[in-house]
């Protein structure tokens, strides 16, 4: 097991009651937050303490397997890494045409035609002609795994955590209901699916966007929230990755977005503390300074904008060295001083 860095923590409002309750996890974000790197991060949260925690992909990216410097992954369930305090992370990654063949076999004991099927392309054409048949597959494997039990009736997984569509496309692919009418009106399919559905409405569900603290994050979260609720989904906390601290006072910030810094100021305060700066490189800095100061009252302003939606926040503190396995621990040691368990 990769050895974690210290960790540094940013106060947020944190896991709430609520959230804990929840074994299924979706984490949504627009294309560019972090929102598989999070999903990760927070399989690994949850598994810490013992518990065994279900890391599923669905789009066909392979990105757990970069993040975590493995192989690609198959389909089928299988260890990934070990989580603090003796627990589990597995991963799985769904492919479409396989779940359907696991369909035809369970219900229709069509292993073999089903094969010849996938042979002859009927699979990917059937997906191809009803879009809405992959998600119902998709959301039914992951439902499968959320409600399995061993031989003592617990449940195999403690939590399982989907590393979901971008929030363009969330809502339709957890919108069950509405994929069942364009693909089937009756038999095994569908029932299964109403399971689905039971599910992904009950407080075991919780769906979960990252955004940045910059305007299109924060407007794509703030639709996907309400696109969410209006389909009867539970959205679960608002996670902000990237946090960087502010390295002015908070008295400060206005003016020097305004442009207003006291160069004379500046340079007095340097030379106080033993550096003496030539005229170009004292503008360079106060050029930065008000950058800087620009960028945090954007942040603020974001932030506030967030703070409509009243959803739990997770505030992640931007890792400056990059995202590798270390990093995704030293995440996770955040999310668990935040409350995640």
């Amino acid at each position: 097991m990769t050895k974690p860095r210290a960790g540094r923590y940013t106060p947020s409002a944190g896991w709430t009651q609520e959230l804990r309750k929840a074994r299924l996890h979706f984490v949504t974000g627009k294309g560019g937050t972090g929102k598989t790197t999070l999903a990760a991060s927070l399989g690994l949260a949850l598994a810490s303490g013992g518990r065994r925690v279900l890391l599923v992909e669905v789009e066909g990216r392979q990105g757990m397997a970069q993040l975590f410097d493995t192989e690609p992954l198959p389909y089928g369930e299988r260890h990934l890494v070990s989580a603090p305090d003796g627990g589990e992370l597995r991963a799985l990654h769904i492919d479409a045409e396989a779940a359907l063949l696991e369909y035809f076999q369970m219900f229709y004991n069509l292993g073999f035609a089903g094969r010849t099927l996938r042979r002859m392309g009927a699979i990917e054409f059937a997906t191809t002609l009803a879009p809405g048949l992959r998600d119902v597959l998709i959301t039914g494997k992951i439902k499968e795994c959320v409600t399995r039990t061993g031989s003592d009736g617990r449940f195999a997984y403690d939590h399982v955590v989907v590393d979901s569509p971008p929030t363009g496309r969330i809502v339709r692919f957890l919108d069950v209901t509405r994929a069942l009418t364009d693909v089937t009106k009756s038999g095994p399919i569908k029932g299964q699916a109403q399971g689905v559905v039971k599910l992904l409405h009950s407080p075991e569900t919780a769906v979960h966007v990252v955004t940045l603290l910059e305007e299109m994050p924060v407007r794509e979260t703030l639709e996907a929230i309400e696109e969410l609720s209006d389909a009867g989904l539970r959205p679960g906390a608002v996670m902000i990755n990237r946090v960087r601290p502010p390295r002015l006072p908070a008295r400060s910030i206005t003016a020097a977005a305004d442009g207003r810094v006291n160069s004379s100021r500046v340079r007095a305060g340097l030379e106080a503390a033993g550096l003496d700066l030539d005229a170009a490189t004292l503008d360079g800095l106060v050029d930065e300074t008000v950058e800087h100061a620009i960028r945090i009252a954007a942040e603020r302003s974001a932030m506030e904008q967030l703070g409509e939606a009243k959803q739990p926040t997770i505030e992640v503190a931007d890792l400056t060295e990059g995202v590798d396995v270390a990093a995704l621990y030293e995440i996770a040691d955040m999310l668990v001083e935040m409350g995640v368990r």
